[in-house]
């Protein structure tokens, strides 16, 4: 996955940077809240990793800044930090935050976070193509994808459903069509 670090301190950020890769992710740092969000803005992160309090702005603001931006694929966010609390838990919730980890990194449980986070963003992106369903052709019974390429709707339904699709005729149909064939 592509994940966004936005951490102040040098030694914390470079500690999560060296075991995100080590699990295979792509990372991007930022040493601040706002480097983070012009770097966000630049290029898309699948997730946001960040820390509550940092100079510019801080790990809340960042988080509802991502939040507002609505046109691109779901971003997961993941607070971790120093800060803790059920104040501050329910603040980052708030925010829009979607998981919370104290500092020190525990890096066990960081890549089950991440697992966590690649099944939701697994079930965004299926929701997405659902969506892109929606605009079919009623003649051929093609959705349009969301690259603007018209595929078969068995493209979309097979893999999603895990069997074949197997088209039939409505009732309403079959006698339209042998009114048609009479005529």
């Amino acid at each position: 996955m592509r994940i966004l670090i936005a951490e102040d301190d040098p030694v914390s950020r470079e500690i999560l940077r060296h075991s995100l890769l080590a699990l295979g992710h792509e990372v991007t740092e930022a040493a601040d809240g706002r480097i983070a969000w012009e770097s966000f803005q630049k290029s898309s992160a699948d997730v946001v990793i960040t820390d509550w309090m940092m100079p510019e702005m801080d790990g809340p603001t960042l988080c509802r800044r991502i939040r507002e931006v609505k046109s691109r694929h779901y971003v997961y966010v993941v607070f971790l930090t120093v800060v803790n609390g059920k104040t501050r838990y329910l603040e980052a919730m708030d925010a829009g935050a979607d998981d919370f980890l104290n500092k020190p990194l525990d890096r066990e449980q960081m890549a089950a976070r991440l697992r966590v986070a690649e099944r939701i963003l697994g079930l965004h992106k299926e929701i997405g193509e659902l969506r892109g369903a929606l605009r079919y052709c009623p003649g051929c019974k093609s959705y349009c994808d969301d690259h603007d390429q018209w595929q078969p709707i068995e493209n979309l339904l097979e893999p999603t459903f895990n069997k074949e699709v197997q088209p039939r005729v409505c009732p309403e149909c079959q006698a339209l069509l042998a009114r048609a064939a009479a005529d």
